[in-house]
């Protein structure tokens, strides 16, 4: 992941509403949710979860697919793992923390 990659990453999470939707497709697992769920869970509405959604699918932290008439949504794990991964490669200096 590039210094521009992750940059979007970490704007992307710097909300309130988006953290816990990524948080709560990270719980989900592969399997993802519907909008519909999401937007239950987490109390938020339709069209702000929308415009939320579509703020973490440009920045590569979740992915959608289509299932019936409906979107499930799940998180993006390599793009969470190459987040992570840019945070702490250089970790205590290369040496054992």
């Amino acid at each position: 992941m590039d210094t521009k990659q992750t940059l979007a990453a970490l704007a992307a999470l710097a909300q309130e509403s988006r953290l816990a939707v990524f948080r709560l497709l990270v719980q989900a697992g592969p399997t993802g949710l519907a909008a519909s769920k999401i937007g239950e869970q987490l109390a938020i509405a339709p069209s702000s979860l929308s415009f939320h959604l579509k703020e973490l699918s440009h920045a590569g932290l979740i992915v959608s697919r289509q299932e019936g008439r409906f979107v499930i949504y799940s998180a993006d794990t390599g793009t969470m793992h190459g987040l992570i991964g840019f945070l702490t490669e250089n970790c205590c200096g290369g040496g054992t923390c």
